[in-house]
């Protein structure tokens, strides 16, 4: 594993070394990171790269395929766009993680801001504590699964995809409703939380959309082919 001093580097200049370490096949260990923006980003092979410390906003954005790890807290939009791999987070994230994901894993070991999973279109984001209101806005698809307590007006407008809370529900948002989950769900949900060191089985809610807000069956046939 190669070590990487942040202290006395650019962000730019930190983001080609990360780069440049990848490329070799290097693993790459980020120290001081100072909370900066935009680490990470764009990171398109295989690699595995831990941040020693907090990072701030669209850390590791933009990225397939690299295995994360932050013993920290991240600002807004973390994994901003990931199309694959895993990001564990040891501590809270800001607002916005997990925006537009399309595939792999975030996990946030502490709480998570507001906007959580905002238009997700695939993957999963699992938030150990709580979370913040309007989670799952705007989803497409994909799941969310919360361990604590969600605010007000989730999976408001959400297309598809599911949310599970396993805590107190603030509110719905337009046009979601709470199903019962299946066993299936719950199976999935148990050995997804305990592959990220968390044992306890409690029961979870399942949000899904009652598919009222949009009325595609309403729509003109030329519309349809466009969709």
């Amino acid at each position: 594993m190669g070590d990487l001093d942040a202290t006395h580097l650019t962000t730019r200049q930190l983001n080609i070394r990360i780069k440049e370490m990848v490329q070799r096949g290097e693993e790459v260990r980020i120290l001081n990171p100072q909370a900066r923006h935009n680490l990470a980003v764009g990171i398109l092979l295989p690699a595995k790269i831990t941040f020693e410390g907090s990072v701030g906003y669209f850390c590791s954005s933009l990225m397939d395929g690299c295995e994360v790890e932050i013993h920290g807290n991240a600002g807004w939009a973390l994994g901003d766009n990931l199309m694959n791999g895993k990001i564990s987070l040891t501590g809270n994230a800001g607002a916005s993680v997990a925006s537009t994901i399309r595939g792999g894993e975030i996990f946030v070991g502490g709480n998570a801001g507001a906007r959580s999973g905002i238009s997700m279109k695939g993957g999963t984001l699992i938030i150990n504590g709580n979370a913040g209101f309007v989670t799952g806005f705007m989803m497409q698809k994909g799941t969310i699964v919360v361990n604590g307590d969600v605010g007000e007006g989730v999976g408001d407008s959400m297309y598809e995809g599911a949310i599970y809370v396993g805590g107190e529900i603030g509110s719905l948002g337009s046009d979601a409703i709470v199903e019962e989950p299946s066993e299936d769900d719950l199976l999935w949900i148990w050995g997804s939380l305990e592959r990220n060191g968390i044992t306890e089985r409690k029961p979870f809610k399942k949000i899904v959309s009652a598919k009222r807000l949009y009325q595609f069956d309403s729509l003109e046939r030329h519309e349809k082919r466009v969709i």
